[in-house]
């Protein structure tokens, strides 16, 4: 027998240490919005009696007689509010595992976000849809007794949400389903008056589609409409009700930022309900990629993790898809090759991308922070969606060397120079440090726009895509620049550098002393202000993606790159004079590792040897105090 059971006794276990966190943000952070404790309470027993109901169809003993309802019971006289549902229960581990520790990805990412933004608790654990732990907003102590269905044994979970928690076996619990009860705090007695739980059932819970009855005065009252909102008709479902089925279905906190209703009727019936958010979901760069759209077969829930649903870059789209024409008894296998869920999923894809793009011409704006939250991810599309490249490439934004404001490819196109025949991209992390970048010095100067590209997606699309309205993609840290095609602005300012001078000498001088360590050293078109850069040959992987790969250790071996040198710089126009002099190759080779390693370091590289590079920067400084 498992310790501390075979005479039914209390077991003691402590909460997980994020657990712990989070139950303090709860108690000193949420106060401003204690009614969404019921909230939540009511969503968590709604997605109970789904699942249950999904698992009756093809195991119709667990269900049984007890009809779906959630039953809540205000008790003035022992100060409790008890929350109830016949759903599908839980065990003593799914009790220890759902209450007593966060079971989902991204805590660490979470948790640090709260740490941030503590004065705004309420949206990012409504994000983090751990909504049960908002109980202890309004509760000096919770009790849960479950008995999952199917199962003899019930069981008692209880806490005060201060470090620990106790289970045992509770023979009282519910003949199936899910019993809370909440131990109210002084200032929070209110909870139990009818009037005000009328109110925030009616506030934020009217949408869910099974009853919920109010149990006082010896009667049980349906306070909700229990009709699924998204088969009633649009011009009958308010702007509040939206948002209300919005926080629901996506444990959420934030306004939707688009809202999308409708009806397919004919040869494929179907009723969706989806939203984008306005704010990024916690999980939203987890690799899982999850879609976290809910499907519905005839108002029965079937999972609300269907990836055949919706492309995993739409993974930030929530909200309810209810099919008339698959099986009831679909199996996860079914789905994965059913041909009705392929054409649903075509058509919220077309619609969901025409919807974002009305957005975008009618309120670039609005568009604009969508994009700087999604567009991330909208941009695997471009990699993975091969029919919906077109429009995803009309949709994308882009930060650019031409100012503040984000650019669309067409815009683009649209001020490309004369001469010039490619859309010039620079890949990097940081934004500002991209557009100080030595290698799109020549391009500024000949007033050619650059895209700034820091999402790491970024490195993969170009090169599917290839081109757009016939411009290919190309990068300025790549190969030859074929800056002389193109033509500069009238009102262009003359670089402020010395008149070019051959350098041929240097160049052979530099090959030689650098040996194996570049591909090759020459003069550059795109340099300016920098004496020197590094570029990566055209058959090469660009720079950054390489630095990504090492980083994710999927490769070990470094490219050589091709060192470039700017003819016009003083410093360079000088080695080239000193070149000339006899007796002067070791130094000068010693200067050509120095402005390697600088290269380097502008390309957020170590050098290749930090001694030797400190030793020769001592040596040089020294000659030059010599001097």
């Amino acid at each position: 027998p498992r310790p501390g059971h075979a005479d039914m006794s209390e077991e003691k276990l402590s909460f997980q240490a994020e657990v712990g966190r989070l139950l303090d943000i709860v108690a000193h952070s949420l106060y401003s919005n204690r009614d969404v404790f019921l909230r939540e309470l009511i969503s968590n027993a709604s997605d109970a009696c789904d699942k249950l109901r999904y698992r009756a169809l093809t195991d119709t003993a667990l269900a049984g007689d007890t009809p779906y309802e959630v039953r809540i019971v205000p008790d003035k006289a022992a100060g409790t509010l008890t929350v109830a549902d016949t759903g599908i229960g839980m065990g003593r581990d799914e009790l220890i595992g759902n209450l007593g520790t966060i079971a989902r990805s991204g805590t660490a990412a979470f948790l640090a976000e709260m740490d941030k933004k503590a004065d705004d608790g309420g949206g990012l654990i409504g994000q983090f849809g751990v909504g049960f732990y908002s109980s202890f907003m309004v509760a000096d102590h919770v009790e849960v007794r479950s008995r999952r269905a199917g199962e003899a044994e019930g069981w008692l979970w209880r806490s005060d949400g201060k470090g620990e928690f106790t289970v045992a076996e509770a023979p009282d619990a519910p003949a199936r389903g899910t019993a809370i009860v909440l131990h109210l705090k002084e200032d929070a007695r209110d909870y139990l008056d009818p009037v005000r739980i009328r109110g925030i059932v009616r506030t934020y819970s009217d949408h869910i589609a099974l009853p919920i009855r109010l149990v006082a005065g010896g009667e049980a009252e349906q306070i909700n409409a229990a009709s699924a909102l998204w088969t009633r008709p649009r011009s009958e479902v308010t702007a509040e009700q939206y948002k209300e089925f919005y926080h629901h279905v996506a444990h959420a906190f934030d306004e939707p930022w688009l809202t999308l209703h409708g009806r397919a009727e004919g040869a494929l019936e179907y009723a969706s309900l989806l939203f984008v958010p306005s704010t990024r979901p916690y999980d939203l760069f987890h690799p899982e990629r999850q879609v976290h759209v809910k499907l519905y077969v005839r108002r029965v829930f079937v999972t609300d993790n269907c990836k055949e649903l919706l492309p995993s870059w739409l993974r930030f789209v929530r909200g309810v898809v209810d099919s008339e024409d698959l099986p009831l008894n679909v199996s996860r296998e079914m789905l994965q090759r059913n041909p009705v869920l392929a054409r649903i999923r075509h058509g919220l894809v077309k619609r969901l991308l025409q919807e974002i793009g009305r957005k975008a011409a009618d309120a670039p704006a609005e568009y604009a922070e969508f994009w700087k939250n999604f567009g991330p991810v909208v941009k695997e599309g471009l990699y993975e969606e091969t029919d919906q490249r077109e429009t995803l490439l009309g949709l994308a934004r882009f930060r650019s060397t031409a100012g503040d404001a984000p650019v669309s490819l067409a815009e683009y196109v649209a001020r490309m120079r004369p001469g010039q025949e490619a859309i010039y991209t620079i890949n990097g992390e940081d934004e500002a440090q991209l557009a100080r970048s030595p290698q799109i010095e020549g391009f500024r100067a000949k007033g050619v726009e650059v895209l700034l590209l820091t999402d790491p997606i970024d490195e993969f699309w170009p090169t599917a895509i290839g081109k757009f309205d016939g411009k290919p993609f190309r990068s300025v840290t790549r190969g030859g620049a074929d800056l002389a095609k193109i033509t500069a602005p009238e009102d262009a300012a003359a670089p402020q550098t010395a008149e070019a001078r051959p350098i041929d000498g240097l160049l052979t001088l530099f090959r030689l002393a650098l040996g194996d360590s570049v591909k090759d050293v020459r003069a550059s078109e795109r340099l300016t202000d920098s004496p020197v850069c590094l570029v990566a040959d055209d058959g090469d992987l660009d720079m950054h993606l390489e630095r990504m790969l090492r980083a994710a250790r999927q490769i070990d071996a470094r490219a050589k790159r091709i060192l470039e040198l700017n003819p016009r710089h003083r410093l360079i126009q000088g080695l080239a004079q000193r070149a000339t002099e006899p007796g002067t190759a070791e130094e000068l080779g010693e200067v050509a590792h120095l402005l390697l390693d600088q290269a380097r370091i502008v390309e957020g590289e170590p050098p290749a040897d930090p001694a030797a590079f400190s030793r020769r920067l001592a040596g040089a400084l020294a000659r030059h105090l010599a001097a």
